[in-house]
């Protein structure tokens, strides 16, 4: 349960961090083509989320088998 607490602690750090100084966020001028390609950044963030699911997922998964045969 601590070590949910501390990952929670963490986002939230950095969260705010990134909040505090948006000075790297802001766009330039878009000139001709205002559209905004979402294509690499967007698909490994989305991988890497599917990924920590899943190894989250196990995890639990063999935790409670551990607890079970016990």
């Amino acid at each position: 349960m601590k070590k949910f607490f501390v990952s929670i602690q963490w986002a939230f750090f950095i969260i705010v961090g990134l909040s505090i100084f948006p000075a790297p966020a802001h766009a330039q001028d878009p000139g001709e083509d205002p559209d905004v390609p979402l294509d690499g950044g967007l698909t490994l963030l989305i991988a890497a989320g599917v990924g920590y699911g899943v190894k989250k997922a196990v995890d639990y998964r063999n935790e409670q088998k551990e607890t079970n045969l016990d």
